[in-house]
């Protein structure tokens, strides 16, 4: 199976930014992919750089709405599966606000949608004050290409979150980010990814933006894990690239996760150690 993780730029333009994910989309499916990955709230400035916003309802979407209306006809096209990050609304409400995931089937269908569930507060990203904590779970989509699981930006900092997309039996993790240069220390965000990847014996994959914008600047080096924690792919920093990999989801059975870690659970003992 050849996965691509789609590394792109925004400006302040959405149409021309959906565009040419568009057009990366029919790059990567043209080029093999079978399933493809999207950075977070890629076809869109990130809003959360600005605070205390006034309206911030007027940037959101449904879903379905045009931009999964979009990717879903290249879906059903080439038959890819399609992971996308968007700013939705689902209500009238400001607490109908989330920062989402819709998973694309090869038919064009829409999987279901898994919403980012831990909202952080810091100097510009002021997430709190657009986004509700998601409240879909940690769902895993079956696709013809194996079992799925997203974890948007955020979320990956939670081995609770990337544990329960384990035991749920996902093969493979998608992680949309907006990454910026100098936000953790060098090599942390990749540690951390390949931990969670070795101890739940899932490949993982980060698709990270990329590009300067106006307070912040996106670091691109998307990247992706086998479930060894190993790094077998990595995208430049700094770089517009589709980046590309071959993963055997055979490897998912003979890690060490799989054959002993996770058998080797206690579920009944944590409930009396982690409210």
């Amino acid at each position: 199976m050849k996965i691509a993780l789609v590394q792109q730029s925004c400006t302040e333009d959405k149409k021309l930014n959906l565009s040419r994910g568009l057009k990366a989309a029919r790059e990567a499916a043209s080029s093999g992919a079978d399933i493809i990955c999207f950075a977070e709230l890629a076809f869109e400035p990130f809003y959360p750089q600005y605070q205390d916003p006034k309206d911030p309802a007027k940037h959101a979407e449904s879903i379905p709405g045009p931009i999964t209306d979009a990717f879903s006809e290249i879906a059903k096209e080439f038959g890819v599966v399609i992971v996308l990050n968007l700013y939705e609304r689902e209500g009238d409400s400001l607490y109908d606000l989330y920062d989402s995931s819709p998973v694309i089937n090869t038919d064009g269908t829409i999987l279901g949608t898994t919403r980012m569930v831990h909202i952080t507060d810091y100097a510009c990203f002021y997430e709190q004050a657009y986004y509700t904590p998601g409240n879909n779970g940690a769902p895993v989509y079956e696709t013809p290409f194996g079992k799925i699981g997203v974890a948007i930006c955020y979320d990956r900092h939670y081995p609770e979150y990337m544990r329960a997309l384990a035991v749920a039996g996902a093969e493979i993790v998608f992680i949309p980010q907006a990454g910026s240069v100098g936000e953790w220390p060098d090599g942390l965000y990749e540690a951390e990814v390949r931990t969670a990847s070795f101890q739940n014996g899932y490949f993982t994959a980060l698709c990270n933006r990329v590009g300067e914008e106006a307070k912040l600047t996106f670091a691109g080096e998307s990247f992706i894990c086998d479930p060894e924690g190993k790094v077998i792919a990595r995208a430049g920093t700094g770089t517009e690239e589709i980046l590309y990999c071959d993963v055997d989801l055979e490897e998912v059975k003979s890690s060490h996760a799989q054959r002993l870690f996770l058998r080797d659970r206690r579920p009944e003992l944590y409930r009396d150690w982690i409210e």
